[in-house]
Parts: C-alpha cells; structure tokens; sequence
C-alpha cells in the first residue's frame, strides 16, 4: 500500500506531468500533420527516388495517394509508383500500379510509359542471360509471360509510336517474336511426330500469321505443307509452296521487301 502525505502528493504530481507532456506531444504532432501538404509529401518522395531509396520513396508516394487522393501531386506520384516498385523489385504491385494508371488515365500524356514498365515487368520474366549460357531449350518452354510483355509493347508501338518508349519496345519486340514463333514451331513439330496433322497445321498457320519475320516461320511453312500433303489438301499445300517460293527461294529473294510490307513496320 501507498503511504499517504508527501509521497502521495508526489506521484499525483509526476501523474499530471506525464499526463502534460503525453497531450503536449500528441499536440505536437497533429500540428506537425496539419502542416504536410501535397507538395511536400511529392518532394520527399521524389527526392528519395532520386537517391535511389525505392522502398522510402514508396512510402511517402504511398502516403501521398491516400491522402490528398484528388490532387494533381497524387496524380503524378500513381505514376512515379509504377518505376519505384519496378526499381524496388515488386514486380506485381509494379504491374498493378501500371493497369490501375491505365484504367483511370487512360488519355494521360505519359499513359505510354504505364504500358511499357507493364511490358518490362513480364518481359524481365523471360530466360536471361545464365539460362542461355548454359543452353536451355528455350523453344520448349511455355511463354505465357512473353505474350503478355510482347502485347504491351506492341500497344506502346502502335498507338505510341512518337514515344521515346517505341523504339526500345520495338527491339524487345523482335526479341519475344522470336521466341513466340520458336515455341509454336516447337508445339507444331511435336503434332506432326505423332500424327497430328491438322492440329500441326493449326500450330504452324498460327506462327506464319502472328509472327511473321521471325526465322521460325519457314519451318512453319515446310510443315504446313506436309500436312497438307499427308491430309490430302492439295489446293492449300499448292498456295502454302508458292508462300514458301516467294520467301526462300534463291531466284526471288532479292525482291522480298516486294512481297510483303515488314511486320514491324506498322506506322
């Protein structure tokens, strides 16, 4: 038990100073809240960003978006997000920031930069640089990634293609092509071996059509035309060999670029 008197009194003293100090901090504090603004959350964060304090910087952009959700500092810091997480590593609140971007501003001036950290995030997927040193076979890998990252940079290219984002999404482009034509191919000659033959056709007509350029493509062609030999469909396997003659033989190579336009070459 507590004596009384003097000692008493002392406790209820320190009480009422605590009680002081907590109120004056806590005043403090909502003081200090009141006076952050819009502006000054975007600095701070930006100013993170600039020295690569990706996860300080989502913090503050973070902080910024739910409170002053409406204010053109908001809007800017939804599309700084998308290259904090992507610098950060978090590919998938990178992919979301980007489509959330795209969904609400869709006619923004730098909606083109959404679409392509969106391609980056699903084109960083792909087999690097130790899978082909030491020779995965890459054409028997499915690219459910590829297509996805080969679909937002084409969106950069054809409706973007002023944007300083075009010509970088273009190279990766031709990349993806590659190896989108080689998995199909590959799918297409797995038919054939076991008898498939409308199935390989399919696969193969779908490399031709989608991928066009691509090195793929004229073994694409030679198995069309042997199914359609094996089937019996001689008026297509006729059409398929004057695709194939026009493209790879000798005599007509020099007048290609005739033939048809270049598949990248769409603007």
């Amino acid at each position: 038990m507590f004596r009384s008197g003097p000692m008493r009194a002392s406790l209820v003293a320190l009480c009422v100073v605590l009680l002081a100090v907590s109120g004056g901090c806590r005043s403090n504090r909502e003081k200090a809240a009141k006076k952050v603004t819009p502006d000054g959350l975007y600095s701070k964060a930006h100013k993170a960003l600039e020295n690569y304090d990706f996860n300080g910087a989502i913090k503050s952009y973070e902080q910024l978006t739910a409170r002053f959700p409406f204010t053109d500092e908001a809007r800017q810091a939804r599309l700084d997000l998308i290259y904090a997480y992507y610098r950060a590593g978090e590919g998938e609140s990178a992919t979301d920031a980007a489509e959330t971007f795209i969904r609400e501003n869709p006619t923004h001036p730098r909606v083109d930069y959404a679409w392509y950290v969106k391609g980056l995030v699903d084109f960083e997927h792909t087999p690097n640089a130790i899978e082909h040193l030491f020779r995965a076979d890459l054409s028997k890998r499915p690219p459910s990634t590829a297509r996805k990252a080969f679909a937002a940079f084409k969106t950069v290219v054809e409706q973007y293609p002023k944007s300083e984002y075009a010509h970088d999404a273009l190279q990766r482009m031709v990349y993806l092509r590659d190896r989108l034509a080689n998995y199909e191919v590959h799918v297409a000659r797995y038919y054939l071996k076991r008898g498939a033959y409308i199935a390989a056709a399919q696969r193969a007509k779908g490399a031709v059509e989608q991928y066009d350029g691509a090195p793929a493509v004229r073994e694409a062609l030679e198995i069309m035309i042997e199914c359609y030999d094996k089937l019996n469909l001689q008026p297509l396997a006729a059409q398929t060999r004057q695709v194939y003659a026009a493209n790879y033989s000798s005599d007509v190579r020099t007048s290609q670029a005739d033939v048809k336009k270049p598949w990248w070459r769409i603007w």
